[in-house]
């Protein structure tokens, strides 16, 4: 059995039903470093507020 044709037959069938694979992109082109916004009002934790942001079964329920 002559695998080495069979490779080759169907390689070309392959380029020539989908062409060449594109080239790959370099990891760094993917990648874009943005710095992160300033904003310390985001970051301040505030007792008083912060209740409602979490659910609680026994509060719902008026228990």
């Amino acid at each position: 059995m002559n695998t080495g044709n069979t490779t080759d037959t169907s390689t070309a069938a392959r380029q020539a039903k989908f062409g060449t694979p594109p080239e790959r992109i370099p990891f760094e082109d993917m990648v874009t470093e943005q710095p992160s916004p300033e904003s310390r009002a985001q970051h301040t934790h505030h007792p008083e507020g912060s209740w409602n942001h979490f659910s609680c079964l026994a509060l719902d329920l008026g228990l």
